[in-house]
């Protein structure tokens, strides 16, 4: 009974700052997702409009003391400045060290190439997370959820045709990329087992911070926006920290290997954005390759709530 009595205690602790629940939840954190792709879509156009005055380090500086402020601003209002603990540093750090990396390679091949072609190298993370997840976060790794990953890069490739697609220094900035970006994600579900989302999100921004910092100064120079450049500023900043929230809370409520496919569908909303905006090419293979990205998250989410169906 004593056992018993903890394990409660324990469950509501976990509830009161933020752990995850045990039960996976692929529904909710769909919409989550969806949150995480109109914020990651937005601040793709803000990225493009600052990329000719600023660099990649003092974009993401600046985007990073904006989170600051507010994190910590949200938490103060509502009381939660207390589950902000300096606790598993090595783990934030190895997580943001690569969540910096990756996505200061985006940000650089963000002007160089197609943002349809950039969004679509990007979702190689999910091929990575499928793989490294059993390894680093015990999840399994079902013949549905590699079937969902390999139908959803499918549809990837029906709307770049990889036979047109020029190697360069941008496409080769892309893929990188995203090989930051699958570590960020595993190891940001790897955080949520034990960390609050609050504290997640402060060490996030307070060391995006730190390394764009260092690296903006390194040379001892830095440029200051322009005051008509600060709007973007700003969006580039919450855009980027609210994707972040959104993919936290998928994470919580859903195993890695099931949330990553989802951002599939980011891919035929930013190549319409791409040709409606920027005049880039849209044809009918992009709307092909959606219906296949859709049948690839359909599939993954169907299987996962049909797992958790109880039985009679």
């Amino acid at each position: 009974m004593a056992n018993v009595a903890a394990e409660k205690s324990k469950s509501r602790q976990g509830g009161e700052i933020g752990h995850p629940m045990t039960a996976s939840r692929p529904g909710r954190a769909a919409i989550w997702m969806l949150g995480a792709m109109v914020s990651f879509s937005s601040m793709a156009i803000a990225g493009r409009v600052l990329a000719p005055a600023l660099d990649t380090f003092e974009i993401m500086m600046y985007r990073s003391y904006i989170g600051i402020a507010v994190v910590v601003g949200v938490a103060w209002g509502t009381g939660r400045l207390g589950e902000i603990r300096a606790r598993r540093m090595g783990l934030h750090f190895i997580r943001n060290i690569s969540h910096f990396a990756g996505q200061n390679l985006w940000f650089f091949a963000l002007p160089l190439i197609p943002l349809a072609q950039l969004f679509a190298l990007e979702f190689t993370v999910p091929i990575w997370v499928a793989l490294a997840a059993p390894l680093l976060l015990g999840e399994a790794l079902t013949r549905v959820r590699v079937l969902s990953v390999l139908l959803g890069f499918g549809g990837v490739l029906i709307v770049t045709q990889p036979g047109a697609v020029t190697i360069g220094i941008g496409v080769i900035a892309a893929a990188l990329a995203a090989i930051g970006f699958a570590g960020a994600a595993i190891f940001t579900k790897m955080l949520t087992r034990s960390e609050n989302v609050t504290s997640i999100l402060f060490w996030l921004t307070v060391l995006q911070a730190l390394f764009g910092t260092i690296m903006v100064f390194r040379d001892g120079d830095g440029a200051w926006p322009a005051l008509a450049l600060w709007p973007w500023v700003v969006l580039v900043g919450l855009a980027g920290l609210f994707a972040h929230l959104c993919l936290t809370m998928a994470l919580r409520l859903a195993p890695a290997s099931i949330v990553t496919p989802m951002d599939f569908m980011r891919l035929p909303v930013i190549a319409i954005i791409g040709a409606l905006v920027y005049n880039e090419a849209l044809d009918m293979w992009i709307l092909l390759g959606a219906v296949v990205i859709f049948a690839a998250n359909y599939l993954n989410i169907w299987q996962e709530q049909r797992g958790r169906r109880p039985v009679g």
